[in-house]
This record gives C-alpha cells, sequence and structure tokens, in this order.
C-alpha cells in the first residue's frame, strides 16, 4: 500500500504545481538568508579571530554559506520543473531527471537539518577555542614592538570595553601574567627589580588590570593597580560588591554572543528545513501524480500521487533485500577473481616422451 496516497484531476495537478512554483521561490529567499546569516556570522568571527584559538569556529559559517548557495540553486531548479509541468510537452524532457533530483533533495535536507543542529552543539568547541585563545592574547598585550602583535592590546581593550569583561575567566587572570611592556618600566627602581626578582620566570608581575577593565558606571574613580590591597585606597574592600571592574570574563561574554547568535540561527534553519521538506513533499506527489496518469493524450484524467510506492515497513524490507543483493554479487565477484587467479597460478605438468 502506498504511504499518503492522494487522488488528483487536472485541477489539483495545477494548482500543485502552481503552489510549489511559488514555495520554491521563497525557498529561494530562504536560501538567501541563510547564506547572509553565514557571511554575518563569518565576519563577526574574523573580527576576534585574534583571540580565538583555531578555524574550528568557522566550520559553522562556512557550512550556512553552503548550504545557502545549494538551496538557491536546488530551488531555482525545483521552480522551473513545476513551471515546465504545466506543459506536458516540456515536462517530459525533465521526467528522466526528477528522481535522482528528489535524491538530492534527500541528501540536502539530511545535511541541513545537521547544520541546523551543529549551530546548537558548536558551544563547546566554541568555549575551549575562546579559552586559549583569550589566554594567548593577554600574553601578547604588552607586546606593542612585536610585529605581528603590535595590535592586541587595541583588540584586548576594545574587547573588554565592548563587552564588558574583564580578563579570561575574571580580573585576576591578569594578576598571573605581565600585561606592562618593559619599555614602561624603570629596571633602576627598587620596587621593580624586587618584583621581578621574586618571580621565577624573571617577569613583573602586579596585582593590577589593564584601564579596559574599568567599569565607568561605577561612582568611584577606577581602582585598577593595587585591587587587593585594602589599605592603599581609603575606604576600599576588594572583597565586597563595590569593586569598580568588571566581574564577568571575556571567554563568558563571547562565549554567550556567539551560542545565543548561533542558536537563532538554529532556529531559523530548522524552520528554513522544515520548508523544504515540505516542498519536497509536494514535488514528489507532483512526480508521481503526473507519472501515474494513464492515457498520457488526456491530460483531464485522474491520476494518484503518493511519497512512497509501498509502506515504509516495505520499501525498508526492499531496501535491505537490495543492499544484501548487493553484497551476494560483490562475494560472488570476488570469488570468481580469486578462482581465476588460482588457475592462472598453476603450472602445467610437462611430460617428456623418451
Amino acid at each position: 500500500m502506498a504511504l499518503l496516497k492522494v487522488k488528483f484531476n487536472q485541477k489539483k495537478r495545477v494548482k500543485l504545481a502552481q503552489g510549489l512554483w511559488l514555495m520554491n521561490w521563497f525557498s529561494v529567499f530562504a536560501g538567501i538568508l541563510v547564506f547572509s546569516m553565514g557571511l554575518f556570522l563569518k565576519i563577526e568571527l574574523r573580527k576576534r579571530s585574534e583571540v580565538m584559538d583555531n578555524s574550528e569556529s568557522h566550520f559553522v559559517p562556512n557550512s550556512l554559506i553552503l548550504m545557502g548557495i545549494l538551496s538557491c540553486a536546488f530551488n531555482g531548479f525545483a521552480g522551473k520543473i513545476c513551471y515546465d509541468s504545466l506543459d506536458p510537452a516540456k515536462f517530459a524532457k525533465w521526467k528522466p531527471l526528477l528522481k535522482p533530483y528528489l535524491a538530492l533533495c534527500c541528501v540536502f535536507n539530511m545535511l541541513l537539518f545537521f547544520v541546523a543542529l551543529i549551530c546548537f552543539l558548536m558551544r563547546g568547541s566554541l568555549d575551549s577555542t575562546l579559552a586559549q585563545g583569550l589566554k594567548n592574547g593577554m600574553k601578547f598585550y604588552r607586546d606593542t614592538d612585536t610585529p605581528g602583535r603590535c595590535f592586541m592590546k587595541k583588540t584586548i581593550d576594545m574587547l573588554q570595553i565592548e563587552f564588558k569583561c574583564c580578563g579570561n575567566n575574571g580580573y585576576k587572570d591578569w594578576f598571573e601574567i605581565q600585561w606592562i611592556s618593559n619599555r614602561y618600566l624603570d629596571f633602576s627602581s627598587k620596587e621593580v627589580k624586587d618584583r621581578i626578582k621574586s618571580n621565577v620566570d624573571g617577569r613583573y608581575l602586579v596585582d593590577g588590570v589593564p584601564f579596559s577593565c574599568c567599569n565607568p558606571s561605577s561612582p568611584r574613580p577606577c581602582i585598577q593597580y593595587q585591587v587587593t590591597n585594602n589599605s592603599a585606597h581609603y575606604s576600599y574592600d576588594y572583597q565586597t560588591e563595590e569593586l569598580n571592574l568588571w566581574r564577568r570574563g571575556c571567554r563568558e561574554a563571547l562565549l554567550s554572543y556567539y551560542s545565543g547568535m548561533m542558536s537563532s540561527m538554529g532556529a531559523v534553519i530548522l524552520l528554513v528545513w522544515l520548508f523544504e521538506m515540505s516542498v519536497m513533499v509536494g514535488l514528489r506527489l507532483l512526480h508521481t501524480s503526473l507519472e501515474s496518469i494513464a492515457n498520457p493524450e488526456d491530460p483531464e484524467c485522474e491520476s494518484e500521487g503518493w511519497i512512497l510506492e509501498n509502506s515504509l515497513k516495505d520499501t525498508f524490507k526492499s531496501a535491505l533485500e537490495n543492499l544484501k543483493k548487493l553484497g551476494k554479487f560483490n562475494q560472488v565477484e570476488a570469488g570468481a577473481e580469486g578462482a581465476e587467479g588460482e588457475e592462472g597460478g598453476k603450472t602445467p605438468a610437462i611430460t617428456t616422451v623418451s
């Protein structure tokens, strides 16, 4: 028994073809939307590529761009088929291509669904990428004279100001690295010498943070040096809520920003996927209803359309049997090749008659 069998007359077939033609062009615009989202996400990731450890995060935007292009191509082609299906003479040239095209549509929709899932599941990978990238970026903060790292200070400062964050996981991350360049240190000062000598790696570490960590909404002027020294400042306790530095780490801020963006895009892609699935189902019904016309010379006669020629159970069984036959056929071929090899390897016995 066929799955989702529907009876069609000429009027219904024409309405279905016209409706599918319109839906395919809507799908083309949806493909442009997917492409635009991928391009936007790629630009956003490129802006902060210096604080990302690898290029894995670009898998999602690259996939969206590819899916958008494929969607425009597939749906534009399907729109042409639906338009030509109104004329039996024009539709005849598309008949041999419809089955392969529908198979490609199935693969495309599976990939589109996979990309939608990836948008929701990329948080873990993005987290590790940002954690390592920000850690490296903070190490190079002081290298304003080093080629290739000259703009790292500006990048980190603008990042902390824009996202209202400080450090990788928090402001205390700055205490563990030397973020002040040696060119701004007075090496004749006893304090500087003592701090450098007290560190195994010879780094100048302070309990201070860059100015970009300061919260401008705080009523108190920013305390960015001697942050943990309560006695160095009047009426000050760094462990209270009055600390006028951003408490949230930049990894958390960026992760929240990009995850929210990707989740929204994933939801949009799921809607596009549902729309694409409905278009594919409609195209299958149109294809089968046109193929099952009993008398091609009488276009007004009734016909039947279906999704699958047999039920799901029978279709699954048929697919398994075909796979088994294919496996047996390969085994027979391999056996035949082995037998030929053995016969070819035998040396015929030669009898010498004296």
